[in-house]
């Protein structure tokens, strides 16, 4: 193979550069009207065209593709339009949608579970915003307001007014940072936690909070460098968890119901319910099972509410003192059952802590003739039946950790052990050097990126969760999916890390509402996907949960990627191509999306 010439050389090089350049320029214009929140940037965007960026640094070159014009066919092709859906459909969630709930039995909260669309019932239009939709407030301020028009429910203002969850101010939403349990704050509360679990020293770092409500709990821990994966059911109370994405903290729908959380095994270092109405002694202590399963050996359990201090309480809770009595022997049976040991019950909070001596555990397990889980494998999850049965601690979980931040890029347990196939200690290293190197190409690209005005990133193909380490900030949190049908099941390395993430099968919706997402991150998915569903559902999906004026960053094989880039054409999706960071001749290219702004009953975009 011949050797390029230094022209050669340059002229690629100045093809790069210009790409750069190029992009640049676009993500500023984009910028100035992504930063407006109103939709209304068009006037902004022209005065920095006037005034601002020099966009013509190679004015000799062209945006042209420079991959034999297969790129540049792409825009001679009529693409498929995508019409807006009925605007009854502002805040659809595919797999928890209202009127299929009510088919299904509501024992054990099973009609609340994840019940998806057949295909053919599959929406093929695009979900409107509401009128009026900004874009939320940058953190910290989205912690404590949220504007009315991007959730517009006030049932929860009169329900909770006396808790101090919500209260509506003028055209915001104020959250005070109360709770059921902690109408004086949530800082106070987690400063009587904090007494008890070490939360200052980054010990405790990934945290489960079960039937959150609007994630006071999860928000108000972040200051403490401890990322909580809260989730509630689908409106028991009117946009909980859609009120707690657009605060900006990690959220999703769900409950614990009849089948496993989406969550691997050992994943947590506490685990917290505050009121949250899960009746954990029953069905054999099934539900505490399930949070041991994903508790981490040594972390810790926080109950608060009924039926701790009934004593107290029982005429405030207008509960008989019997029915609270049995429930907390019930819920102590279990725990001791399942080797947690108390470290401290005041006023209405409980503390467990899980054993980390399991081979003891196990003996004393034993002994009481407990009913161990058949499974070999305690992440397989997705779908599967929950059941009252104890799941063996495995040594690898048990493995020590390193606390936040040095466990960000320690070697994690997992792989240490060789738990995780085909992953050793250098190729993880060599992972989160790939990835740092990408993240800066990326930032080289849209310079938003670590500004503040992307909180809530998804990677839709996690991997190792290295993208999330490169791009870690205190600004943000990702939420790391790892597809069902991934090579590798890698969840629980990302929690080890100290980061949070969930399985999911994308040929369905995810659990979330609409526009819940700043940046979305595609890695090689769609080539993952090929042959599982259509490209066409996955995208249409992504548009769902994705913010107007949101980005997406897709990585993937160039034939991939031109069919994206032809298909969101048609979904009010501007794009530009952009080569590997190390050059053309790399098969695999970025394509940059960003969502236009558009709301129901509008057929034009803020960006014609």
């Amino acid at each position: 193979m011949a050797k390029p010439s230094s022209a050669d050389g340059r002229t690629r090089s100045s093809v790069q550069i210009f790409i750069v350049v190029g992009l640049c320029c676009f993500f500023y214009i984009l910028g100035a009207w992504q930063r407006s929140g109103f939709g209304k940037g068009d006037s902004i965007a022209l005065e920095i065209t006037k005034k601002g960026a020099d966009c013509n640094i190679v004015p000799n070159l062209s945006f042209d593709s420079h991959h034999g014009g297969e790129f540049s066919k792409i825009d001679e092709v009529d693409s498929k339009v995508f019409e807006p859906c009925d605007a009854r459909y502002t805040d659809y969630t595919p797999c928890q949608d209202q009127q299929r709930a009510m088919t299904f039995p509501r024992e054990n909260m099973n009609y609340r579970e994840r019940h998806c669309p057949r295909v053919e019932e599959k929406l093929h239009c695009l979900i409107p915003a509401p009128n009026g939709y900004v874009t939320p407030f940058p953190w910290p301020k989205s912690r404590d307001y949220v504007p009315y028009a991007n959730a517009p429910y006030k049932s929860l203002t009169v329900e909770k007014a006396i808790q101090n969850w919500i209260q509506y101010e003028g055209n915001v939403f104020r959250f005070p940072g109360g709770g059921t349990q902690f109408p004086q704050g949530a800082d106070k509360y987690i400063d009587q936690i904090a007494s008890v679990i070490p939360i200052k020293n980054g010990t405790v770092r990934t945290a489960l909070d079960t039937g959150c409500g609007v994630a006071s709990w999860g928000a108000y821990l972040w200051s403490r460098n401890v990322i909580a994966m809260s989730f509630a059911p689908r409106d028991s109370h009117e946009a909980q968890v859609q009120f707690a994405l657009e605060r900006g903290v990690p959220a999703v729908i769900g409950v614990l119901g009849t089948i496993k959380t989406p969550y691997p095994s050992a994943a947590f270092d506490m685990a917290h319910c505050s009121r949250c109405l899960i009746p954990w002694g029953a069905n054999d202590g099934m539900y505490m099972m399930e949070v041991d399963r994903v508790l981490r050996p040594g972390g810790y359990w926080v109950l608060s509410g009924p039926p701790i201090n009934w004593k107290v309480n029982y005429k405030a809770w207008q509960r008989p003192k019997d029915d609270l009595e049995e429930e907390q022997r019930k819920i102590e049976e279990v725990a001791k059952l399942l080797c947690w040991e108390k470290k401290s019950e005041k006023a209405e909070i409980a503390i467990w802590q899980k054993t980390v001596d399991s081979e003891s555990c196990r003996s004393k397990q034993e002994d009481s003739s407990v009913k161990f889980c058949e499974s070999t494998d305690a992440d397989d999850v997705w779908y599967k039946k929950m059941e009252a049965c104890v799941t063996p601690n495995s040594k690898v979980s048990g493995g020590d950790l390193k606390p936040f931040p040095q466990r960000l890029y320690a070697i994690p347990p997992r792989i240490a052990s060789g738990s995780v196939p085909g992953v050793s200690a250098e190729t993880f290293q060599d992972d989160n050097k790939m990835w740092k190197k990408h993240v800066n190409a990326y930032k080289k690209i849209n310079r938003l990126l670590d500004s503040g005005r992307y909180r809530n990133i998804m990677d839709m193909n996690a991997g190792l969760g290295s993208f999330a380490a490169a791009i870690q900030s205190p600004k943000l949190w990702v939420m790391n999916v790892v597809p069902t049908i991934a090579e590798k099941n890698t969840l629980g390395v990302i929690y080890e890390r100290g980061l949070i993430g969930i399985y999911h099968d994308w040929c369905e919706g995810f659990s979330t509402y609409p526009r819940t997402y700043d940046l979305i991150h595609s890695h090689g998915l769609f080539s993952l996907y090929s042959d599982k569903c259509s490209i066409e559902d996955i995208l249409l999906e992504m548009d769902r949960i994705l913010r107007p004026e949101g980005a997406v960053i897709f990585r993937d094989e160039v034939d991939i990627v031109i069919k994206v880039k032809k298909l969101v054409r048609g979904m009010r999706w501007n794009t530009k191509m952009v080569d590997h960071e190390d050059g053309p001749l790399v098969p695999e290219k970025i394509l940059i999306a960003v969502k236009q702004y558009w709301v129901t009953g509008s057929n034009s975009t803020s960006t014609q």
